[in-house]
């Protein structure tokens, strides 16, 4: 296996420990949906979870969102157990879960996103308007605010989501399938706010699909089949044998540039999968 310590794509500084994943397991009834994960993430670090259907990656999100128990082993949040929802991680869903015919406008859905110590029936305050057309605006979405969330497309709903998440504003940003089904706008808009997150010491993991989303986004990406495959950069995971024994079947890969040397072609990154 690729150690999760290897290599760091396109980040030179050394990265200091935030979560640690040690001999997780999760089981559904009698069938493991992870089984023995152990693995490290680190502060302001960008973190692929990579694999097929039903490998795991959004049991694993679940887990470190605390919202799933584990069936065995454990999460640390800065050498302390993690143990239900803690408010340093924010965590974004697949957007098919959400109710999109519920009524209420895209300002309304992003305001129910802010944390609030006054009852939720009591009327927003001019402050919290503000902050969230400002996370609206963050979004591209600030002259859609008085929209039906169920009127919006599919990638102005997952901006919806992302809106939300920036109100709080946490060290840990959880997405699960962000990419996934969204127009092009979205995804550049989405590359470009995981880049200045990252900057501001944000550690981001998110699940996905999509091989050349991983090798461009991500300082190190995670294979997953129900139990780690391999952890490392993209030039070092997203090979054809680990891709192999991730996904199975006949695999080929085609590389690009890698992000971290200046679009040159020195090192390439592995892409895509046909299967």
């Amino acid at each position: 296996m690729i150690s999760p310590h290897t290599g760091t794509g396109a980040r030179t500084r050394p990265f200091e420990a935030l979560l640690r994943i040690s001999n997780l397991t999760v089981h559904f009834e009698s069938r493991p949906a992870i089984a023995d994960i152990s693995l490290d993430i680190h502060t302001g670090e960008t973190v692929s979870l990579l694999g097929p259907n039903g490998a795991g990656k959004s049991t694993l999100l679940k887990v470190i969102a605390g919202m799933l128990p584990a069936s065995h082993g454990s999460v640390l949040l800065r050498g302390a157990p993690l143990r239900g929802v803690d408010g340093a991680i924010t965590y974004i869903p697949q957007r098919a879960g959400a109710d999109w015919a519920f009524p209420i406008s895209v300002l309304e859905a992003v305001q129910l996103g802010l944390p609030r110590t006054i009852p939720r029936w009591r009327r927003f305050s001019r402050t919290e308007h503000e902050r969230a057309r400002a996370a609206l605006a963050r979004v591209g979405m600030d002259s859609l605010g008085d929209v039906q969330i169920g009127a919006l497309s599919g990638g102005q709903q997952q901006r919806v989501f992302l809106a939300r998440a920036l109100l709080h504003q946490g060290p840990i940003l959880l997405l699960d399938e962000p990419f996934t089904g969204v127009d092009v706008p979205t995804q550049e808009l989405f590359v470009s706010l995981f880049d200045t997150l990252r900057e501001q010491g944000t550690t981001i993991v998110y699940a996905t699909h999509d091989l050349a989303q991983a090798a461009r986004t991500s300082d190190r990406v995670v294979l997953l089949n129900r139990y780690l495959v391999a952890s490392g950069s993209p030039a070092e995971v997203l090979r054809e044998a680990t891709l192999g024994e991730t996904f199975g079947g006949q695999v080929v890969v085609l590389t690009a540039p890698d992000r971290g040397t200046g679009g040159g072609l020195e090192s390439p990154v592995p892409t895509a999968v046909l299967r």
